[in-house]
């Protein structure tokens, strides 16, 4: 009898902010909803806060952003970082640089896995831009699945995109960053969905286009 542990493991996404409660679980819920469409079972998504309101749901405005794209805020609680949720993250989205800085602090061997949403987000439209990117479309080899080639390709996906950062710089270092909506009005919680919600999209283009053969 196969073992449980020959299974292909899923491609583990980290996305953090400050209370965990406005910014990275709309990233989160977002991203796993699209994930779950583009490959069933091949992404885990969670989030976590640097300094969490840790227990707490998420914010109602952040809630009803996710619905808005499809997604379900039912059931979340925020928790706080910690080294033990670092460990083993294949990618970590943060929502400001200020948060990567952060990461690094409790886990320095991430600095090549960590990233702004919204880097991270430019440095892939760079590489869905290239007229080379088809021959870094993954296909599953004789005997594997395509779970386990695109959780090889997504764990080599940090490395390609850091390669074309140069090419993906915004004119302000600014544009890295998700505005923090907590206790403000909603047109900031709106600001923050017109920020946030472009990076989501292209992490899922990436995902989408890039689809194990």
């Amino acid at each position: 009898m196969a073992s449980p542990a020959t299974a292909p493991a899923p491609v583990r996404i980290l996305t953090v902010c400050t209370g965990n409660i406005c910014r990275s679980p709309v990233a989160e819920r977002l991203l796993q909803a699209g994930l779950d469409q583009v490959m069933p079972g091949g992404f885990v998504v969670t989030s976590a806060g640097t300094r969490a309101m840790v227990g707490d749901p998420m914010q109602p405005l952040s809630g009803d952003i996710v619905r808005t794209y499809g997604g379900n805020p039912d059931g979340f609680i925020s928790r706080q970082l910690t080294s033990k949720i670092l460990r083993g993250v294949d990618l970590v989205l943060t929502m400001t640089s200020g948060h990567r800085g952060e990461v690094l602090q409790l886990d320095a061997s991430l600095l090549k896995r960590t990233f702004t949403i919204r880097e991270f987000a430019r440095m892939l439209d760079v590489l869905d831009g290239r007229t080379d990117s088809a021959a870094q479309h993954p296909e599953a080899d004789d005997g594997g699945s395509p779970l386990s080639a695109n959780t090889a390709f997504w764990r080599g996906l940090p490395a390609r995109a850091a390669a074309v950062r140069h090419l993906s710089l915004p004119a302000d270092s600014a544009e890295n960053d998700i505005i923090d909506p907590y206790r403000r009005s909603p047109d900031i919680y709106r600001q923050m969905e017109d920020e946030l919600a472009p990076a989501i999209v292209s992490v899922l283009r990436h995902a989408r286009v890039n689809l194990p053969a």
